[in-house]
Parts: C-alpha cells; sequence; structure tokens
C-alpha cells in the first residue's frame, strides 16, 4: 500500500528556518510530480509548491525566494526548505502525489499532515 509519510513540522520564530519531508512509502512504478499544499484555520488548501519528474517547479508568490523544493536522487523522498518564515506561513502542510502504480495507472495521493506554526 503507498502513503506518503511527511516530518519536520514545529514551531519556529518568525525569520526561522524548517525543512519539510515526504517520503513515497510503497511499491510505485514511478514519480509524476510531487508537491507541498497548506490549509490555515478558515482558509481553503492552497498551493506552495509543485515539482514535476522532469524537474519543473511552481511556486505560490507568497513564498518565492523564501521556500525552495528539493528532491532525492532517488525522486521518492520530497522537502520543501522553508527559510524567512512568517507568521501567515502558520499552517497545516499537506504532501501531494501524483504517482504511477504501474505503466499505465495513476494515483492521487495525500499525506497526513503536519503542522507549521510560527511564532511573532
Amino acid at each position: 500500500q503507498v502513503q506518503l509519510v511527511e516530518s519536520g513540522g514545529g514551531l519556529v520564530q518568525d525569520g526561522g528556518s524548517l525543512r519539510l519531508s515526504c517520503e513515497v512509502s510503497g511499491r510505485i512504478f514511478s514519480v509524476i510530480a510531487m508537491g507541498w499544499y497548506r490549509q490555515a484555520p478558515g482558509k481553503a488548501r492552497e498551493l506552495v509548491a509543485r515539482r514535476t519528474r522532469g524537474g519543473a517547479t511552481d511556486y505560490a508568490d507568497s513564498v518565492k525566494g523564501r521556500f525552495t523544493i528539493l528532491r532525492d536522487y532517488a525522486e521518492t523522498t520530497l522537502y520543501l526548505q522553508m527559510n524567512s518564515l512568517r507568521p501567515e506561513d502558520t499552517a497545516v502542510y499537506y504532501c501531494n502525489a501524483d504517482l504511477m502504480e504501474s505503466a499505465t495507472t495513476s494515483e492521487n495521493y495525500w499525506g497526513q499532515g503536519t503542522q507549521v506554526t510560527v511564532s511573532s
């Protein structure tokens, strides 16, 4: 069974840094794309950053220049390096992945979410 296992959230002060990790657990054929979303209380879930297998990246305007999306060599672990954090970055961060389960079938997965809290 395929799962996305997240780690790295926590409490940090304004201007601090955190690194989130998301590992694909289970057997897959390949990764199409992986990304990070976040949801603050009372707000809709929004895209933070996304990376395709080919290396193309997309960032929300609010995090450009502060957040960087990275992946390991095997392309099964995704990282989100978050620098210069602000209180408005406080949210639950979710990993998302489009995965090929075989040569012909794909599925979209969500992680369980990890809380990031930035204190002022």
